[in-house]
């Protein structure tokens, strides 16, 4: 059995749901999985920051309130975010690093990333902007000192897409993927099928927290750029940056527009694509389109994901699931310290 030291970067709803899982689960996971987590430190701009190196109790981690500078309730406690000092300096062999993306620099998510790398920390993270951004850097630190850094959750949440696409599909000869992949805007689309006015939509959209304030970034597919970005490298060998792949969301999209789609047998879907050309360059986009009702992406519903993976050998292979959610995100944590885990076992044996 393996105890993982874990500090954690950002404690919203991601990573205070992983402590929650810590905290009811790590028994469960020396039994099945051969490892258990213990938490050293936590840093979170609005809740401060704490560093227990002998470990913090996870249950009373996860219960926090979430007020300003909350961390200084707790003995040793912060009301400041200690960043950096969690990061190198509360002993953590992984940070699990779950903030806010910027999609304009990836920050400060990749300064985050960075630090840990470079100080032979392993990386998890479930954050786009430092994966879409900086891969190449963030890999090549990774390499150069000996450590992990995987990023599952980036693209789907808790719903394996990366992982199952390099390791299951190798060898299918893939040459592209079309993916509903922003459980926002679908859940606005499938909300217009019943009728909802687009402005409608969104609101309720907002009022189940599915969207944010201000929405742009999932109506006007900046998000699902980032994931095309993201996953046409990882599983094209792309070169793409963000200002390679076109973008138009669902806006302009009205009940006309719905009603004579359902008369055509068909629905519209925010779809991020790419594919690979004959002379190997790559298109990729994001943009509405409208599927006829047999293809395996129109009937995916609500705030659900899915993607559809081309390939030679198999035809179109559809993974469906959460793409969003605290503890299916959280889950994606787990599961790449449970890939790390392997990877170090297979190489102590």
């Amino acid at each position: 059995m393996t105890e993982y030291k874990l500090a954690l970067v950002g404690f919203g709803g991601v990573n205070r749901a992983l402590a929650q899982l810590i905290a009811e689960r790590n028994q469960q996971w020396k039994t099945e999985l051969g490892l258990t987590l213990k938490i050293v430190g936590v840093t979170d701009l609005f809740l401060g920051s704490i560093i227990g190196r002998d470990g913090l109790d996870a249950a009373q981690l996860a219960s926090l309130p979430a007020a300003k500078g909350a961390f200084a309730q707790l003995p040793g406690g912060h009301a400041e975010a200690l960043n950096e000092a969690v990061i190198k300096e509360s002993g953590a062999d992984i940070i699990a690093e779950a903030t806010f993306t910027n999609p304009v620099d990836g920050e400060p998510a990749t300064t985050f990333c960075r630090w840990a790398l470079e100080a032979g920390k392993h990386v998890v993270t479930t954050n786009k902007g430092p994966i879409a951004l900086h891969a190449d850097e963030l890999k090549t630190l990774a390499r150069r000192n000996n450590v992990a850094f995987e990023y599952e959750g980036a693209v789907m949440s808790g719903t394996p897409v990366i992982r199952l696409a390099k390791q299951t599909l190798a060898g299918s000869e893939m040459s592209g993927f079309e993916g509903i992949l922003n459980g926002t805007s679908n859940f606005v689309l499938t909300r217009m099928e019943s009728g909802l006015a687009f402005a409608e939509a969104v609101r309720e959209a907002q009022e189940l927290g599915y969207a944010e304030a201000d929405p742009s970034a999932d109506v006007d597919g900046y998000d699902v750029r980032l994931k095309v970005v993201i996953l046409a490298n990882e599983l094209l060998d792309a070169k793409l940056s963000i200002n390679d792949v076109s973008c138009r969301g669902i806006s302009a999209l009205t009940l006309a527009d719905i009603d004579h789609a359902r008369a055509d047998g068909a629905r519209w879907k925010l779809i991020g694509a790419a594919s690979r050309n004959a002379d190997g360059s790559i298109n990729a986009s994001v943009e509405p389109r409208l599927l006829p009702n047999a293809h395996p992406l129109a009937g995916i519903s609500g705030a659900i994901n899915a993607v559809s993976f081309n390939t030679g050998l198999l035809g179109a292979v559809t993974v469906s699931g959460p793409g969003a959610g605290r503890t299916e995100t959280a889950y994606a944590l787990l599961s790449d310290i449970i890939s790390l885990h392997n990877t170090v076992a297979s190489a102590q044996e």
